[in-house]
């Protein structure tokens, strides 16, 4: 965290719960992440561990189970994740699923989902992207046709994030062909069904902690009430609607990342000789760390910013879409510079800079590549 600041969202209510997690995150969490990073996944323990502590529906109502907080404490599960480098719990995915639930689904499926997500019984999957289709949604192939009191659902999906551990996936499927965007629905998939499969875990440049995988759907019967909010076609409503919170959520990661990053360079810098000094007392070295943290300052006031909106309930897609992109591609440089400065030791996994800067490539990329976000803001001047 950067000295002498304090984020005006963090404020007397919200505290003592990043204080929590904060030490929980630490004190439970970031020694697993090795072994995660091993098996290329999480384990369902954590994720119960973290519904425990309320950390994965904070902002949702108590009757359905969350903790009846604010995007401020989504902010503070998000921050600390990131900060202390756990990587194996995706917990925004079950975020944006529960919300997609909470926003546009009946009451009956709130009722049977929302508790049991909140709690980490329920490890969710989002099953957007294609291996043809990547940022167009409307361009989904995968097909769900309705027969009589069910649908049934084939296609196949990729790069799933806890495409492994997934109970429930929330499907985007076309059930409309001739309907363009007005034709996407989403299903919440119990993939305990016959017709589903799950496909090899992917091997990714980084974030190897965090399963993602490929997903099948063959002739998988689902019941009606499994169509999100029980009306067909409102699916890219619910996307297009909740992706800024998603993009959100990826701004405020990257920020804690250059923080966690700004505070490992100063220490090993401070510790490291080269020539019979500190590396931090070459000039180059505090030159281009100045220019560093007054990046990371400049990132974290603007993280702020975001994080503040959406607590006021005024976050836009714009802004969203302007944090995800500028954040991702600051915590990417700034990564890039630090690393630097561990020589040949920041190329070696065992560091966590060399880990942070594989996993830190594909936060411009997911969530809607970069260029797509210079394309939506560039829509609303």
């Amino acid at each position: 965290m950067l000295e002498n600041y304090h984020s005006p969202w963090l404020d007397e209510e919200v505290a003592p719960f990043a204080d929590s997690v904060r030490r929980f995150v630490t004190q439970t969490l970031a020694p697993e992440e090795d072994k995660w990073r091993e098996h290329h996944q999480s384990d369902r323990a954590a994720w119960r561990a973290c519904g425990e502590m309320g950390m994965i529906l904070p902002d949702v109502p108590v009757e359905y189970g969350g903790s009846g907080g604010t995007p401020a404490h989504l902010a503070v599960v998000v921050n600390e994740l990131n900060y202390a480098g756990v990587g194996g719990l995706s917990l925004g995915i079950n975020h944006i699923v529960g919300h997609y639930i909470l926003d546009d689904g009946t009451e009956e499926q709130k009722q049977h989902w929302l508790p049991r997500i909140a709690s980490g019984e329920v490890i969710c999957s989002v099953a957007m992207t294609e291996p043809g289709t990547g940022s167009d949604l409307q361009a989904v192939r995968t097909r769900a046709v309705k027969q009589g009191d069910k649908y049934v659902i084939n296609g196949a999906k990729t790069f799933i994030t806890n495409g492994q551990l997934s109970d429930m996936v929330a499907v985007v499927a076309k059930t409309d062909l001739s309907a363009g965007a007005k034709g996407v629905s989403i299903f919440l998939v119990d993939t305990r069904l016959p017709g589903f499969r799950r496909g090899k875990v992917l091997d990714k440049v980084g974030m190897p902690s965090s399963d993602t995988s490929e997903m099948y759907f063959d002739d998988i019967e689902v019941p009606a009430d499994c169509l999100l909010g029980g009306v067909e076609g409102k699916g890219f409503y619910t996307l297009m609607k909740q992706l800024p919170y998603e993009r959100a959520q990826i701004a405020i990661a990257a920020a804690a990342v250059m923080e966690r990053a700004l505070k490992l360079t100063l220490e090993y810098t401070k510790e490291r000789q080269v020539f019979g000094k500190p590396v931090l007392d070459f000039q180059n070295t505090r030159f281009t760390l100045a220019d560093v943290k007054a990046t990371v300052l400049a990132s974290r006031t603007f993280c702020d910013h975001i994080i503040q909106q959406w607590v006021d309930g005024k976050l836009d897609p714009a802004l969203a879409s302007m944090g995800k992109f500028w954040l991702t591609e600051r915590n990417s440089e700034v990564l890039d510079r630090c690393l630097q400065f561990f020589g040949g030791y920041g190329y070696m996994n065992e560091y966590p800079i060399a880990r942070m800067w594989a996993d830190a490539r594909v936060a411009r990329i997911y969530g809607g590549a970069n260029e797509i976000q210079r394309e939506l803001v560039g829509r609303s001047l």
